[in-house]
């Protein structure tokens, strides 16, 4: 960044108060990283007084963020995604990508690449990070473009297998009512993995490689006791874990392996009083070496734009009623 691209903004956060510093900054000063990491600036600071090195428009923008944080810090407390919320209420968007560092993925229907900043740093974090979370609405690519680097990974030789999970969680409706053992009866809730498989490999070569074992595509129960090597998994879905199967399922991780975690935080399906696992996740490893979040918004949608505006009427009305 250049002299002529970026400033450094000063500013001081009132009332001094050591706690509520420590409640806005996170443990190890996380919260401050994970704003530098999605806006593209750098943030120092020394008890209440702070510096935003960056363009001089998204500096300002986040030390609107940072004050209005430390207003909520007297009266709450500050999580990632408290974090994450602040930044998309103020509609900050991350900085764009360096040129020429765009993941490209050659497919049998075609280049699959990000459409957007946000899918474009997806994608990138997934091939440079063994442990990636895609977080945020449908329709957004989260588990697309997941599947799309698995294939890529396993065509360039870099894993030996792909491994597919999606926890077994009924959405309003009863496993116990159809037909068949559990993996007949989990089968449906993996079809969107499957559809992505076949468009982008072809019917027969995914069924090859589906009796070879080479893909697996598997309900989250069925990982228990196992060590994954040299693997490519993606667990789909994971807002419907539970804090345990969250762990049991990232312990698996073996050696040579990369792991790719989507879900949706507003759309939990588990039992009343059981938390997120997925929720948890966010808390526990934001701060942790090699761990990613890319965190999707209604307006990184690419379905149908209805769905952009189905999904931003239902978060209005939910804070509306909150």
């Amino acid at each position: 960044m250049t002299e002529t691209q970026a400033e450094r903004l000063e500013f001081a956060l009132e009332p001094t108060d050591n706690e509520r510093l420590a409640n806005l900054a996170g443990t190890f000063d996380e919260h401050l990283r994970m704003i530098e990491r999605r806006l593209g600036v750098e943030i120092n600071h020394r008890g209440n007084l702070f510096a935003v090195i960056g363009p001089a428009a998204v500096a300002g923008q986040v030390e609107t963020l940072l004050a209005d944080l430390y207003k909520l810090s007297e009266s709450q407390v500050i999580d990632p995604e408290r974090v994450n919320l602040g930044m998309q209420e103020a509609g900050m968007e991350e900085a764009p990508p360096p040129p020429g560092d765009e993941v490209m993925i050659k497919t049998l229907r075609g280049i699959v690449r990000g459409r957007g900043n946000r899918q474009v740093q997806y994608l990138k974090a997934i091939r440079e990070s063994d442990l990636n979370f895609g977080i945020g609405p449908a329709g957004t690519g989260k588990t697309y473009l997941a599947v799309a680097s698995a294939i890529d990974a396993f065509e360039r030789g870099q894993v030996q297998r792909i491994v597919l999970v999606r926890p077994a969680v009924e959405a309003g409706e009863k496993l116990g009512f159809l037909p068949g053992d559990l993996a007949q009866k989990i089968d449906p809730y993996l079809r969107p993995m499957y559809d992505a498989l076949y468009e982008m490999m072809g019917f027969d070569k995914v069924n090859r490689l589906i009796e070879r074992n080479v893909i697996e595509v598997a309900p989250l129960a069925f990982m228990r006791g196992r060590t994954l090597n040299e693997s490519f998994v993606i667990l789909d879905e994971a807002q419907n874990t539970s804090i345990e199967q969250m762990k049991m399922f990232l312990t698996r991780i073996g050696f040579g392996t990369s792991a790719v975690v989507t879900g949706d935080i507003t759309q939990v399906d588990l039992p009343k009083g059981v938390t997120s696992g997925l929720r948890h996740a966010i808390d526990m490893l934001s701060d942790v070496e090699g761990v990613q979040f890319t965190f999707f918004q209604s307006r990184d949608v690419v379905r149908h734009p209805l769905v952009k505006r189905i999904i931003d009427a239902y978060e209005s009305r939910g804070r509306a009623t909150d």
